[in-house]
């Protein structure tokens, strides 16, 4: 294409058409909000799972026990969080938010087929790294769409 202008004249028409703002970017908006909310039904579906796995499949009589799991996924997520920002600035959002899900992908598995407690531990570790990359990435993604102007309404739909 012969249009008399460069490569680079070209890229500055492009990125001169990305509108910020949430009616400009309501459909991935949208999208965002859709994904946060597989991110949250994840985990908390499996925090109802698990503690009812501990008691019934695996014995486990104390709470204190039971609940391990959320310290597992706990920890891993919040150092996770540390790092997705600046991740996903250096490899993009789209590839750190696909990394985050394709942790996410075995946990249903390995809760469906431990067969013991660690295995359990194992699969909220797994769980922290997916929610740490994946839920932080989101946000990150909708504040994107909307711009720093919005950032409040984009962070308070989650």
């Amino acid at each position: 294409m012969n249009d008399g202008k460069s490569n680079g004249d070209r890229n500055v028409d492009r990125i001169q058409t990305i509108r910020l703002g949430l009616k400009a970017n309501i459909n991935q908006f949208l999208l965002l909000i859709l994904v946060n909310a597989f991110v949250g039904a994840m985990i908390g579906l499996e925090q109802t799972v698990v503690p009812l796995l501990g008691k019934e499949e695996f014995g486990i009589e104390s709470n204190t026990l039971i609940l391990s799991f959320i310290a597992s996924f706990g920890i891993v997520k919040a150092i996770l969080n540390l790092f997705a920002g600046n991740l996903s600035d250096r490899w993009n959002r789209k590839k750190v938010l696909v990394l985050g899900w394709l942790f996410g992908i075995p946990v249903p598995f390995i809760l469906l087929y431990a067969p013991t407690w660690n295995w359990i531990l194992f699969a909220n570790v797994i769980l922290g790294v997916n929610q740490g990359l994946a839920w932080s990435t989101t946000v990150n993604m909708k504040i994107d769409l909307v711009g720093k102007r919005e950032e409040g309404t984009s962070t308070r739909t989650e």
